[in-house]
């Protein structure tokens, strides 16, 4: 299921502009991309239990991204600064309750906490309705940073092993899928 991902984002960047809260701003660069592998095996249980406690047929892919700062906005507004801006595309398969609306257990997150840690969610991601969501979210926008500080978007891209992403439905409210975020060039020697 590996999507050539350099080349979703730069054509998802390219091909349309990234939508922001005063209009299209265009990039101009291709922007460093993090990325994971959701697996079911890669849920970690609480406490000593080490069998399987994630969905085992499920899968996806997460790219995580952030956006330039040096935009130049059409029309001569003035450039917006998005070092706070985070954007995303999660692709999920072979999980159930993908074809329901978001809501009772179905979520996604990305929470703070290295590989084989649970941690506390600190960004809430669009439920992949049908297998797909993207988004791109800004540090001040209600409700989609959870007690996180300023400079959490940087903290994410700066030290993506220190995060993970996880996908819930209510047959595995604790996660589905779940997959650690890492820069391109720390999977290059994966495959």
């Amino acid at each position: 299921m590996r999507i050539p991902s350099k080349k979703l984002v730069a054509a998802t960047l390219v091909a349309g502009g990234v939508a922001s809260a005063g209009g299209l701003a265009y990039a101009g660069h291709l922007n460093s991309v993090l990325e994971g592998d959701l697996r079911g095996r890669n849920e970690v249980a609480a406490g000593s239990n080490r069998r399987i406690v994630g969905d085992p047929n499920g899968r996806g892919e997460i790219y995580v991204f952030g956006i330039d700062n040096d935009v130049a906005v059409p029309g001569g507004q003035a450039a917006r600064d998005n070092a706070d801006t985070l954007c995303y595309v999660l692709i999920v398969d072979k999980i159930g309750e993908l074809s329901m609306a978001p809501g009772g257990g179905r979520a996604a997150h990305i929470h703070r906490g290295r590989k084989g840690q649970n941690g506390p969610v600190v960004a809430n991601l669009a439920w992949p309705q049908n297998g797909q969501a993207a988004d791109c979210l800004f540090e001040s926008e209600p409700g989609k940073f959870v007690g996180a500080s300023a400079g959490i978007v940087r903290e994410i891209l700066a030290n993506p092993s220190e995060f993970y992403v996880n996908v819930h439905n209510a047959e595995y409210p604790s996660g589905a899928i779940r997959a650690q975020l890492e820069g391109q060039e720390d999977d290059d020697h994966h495959g």
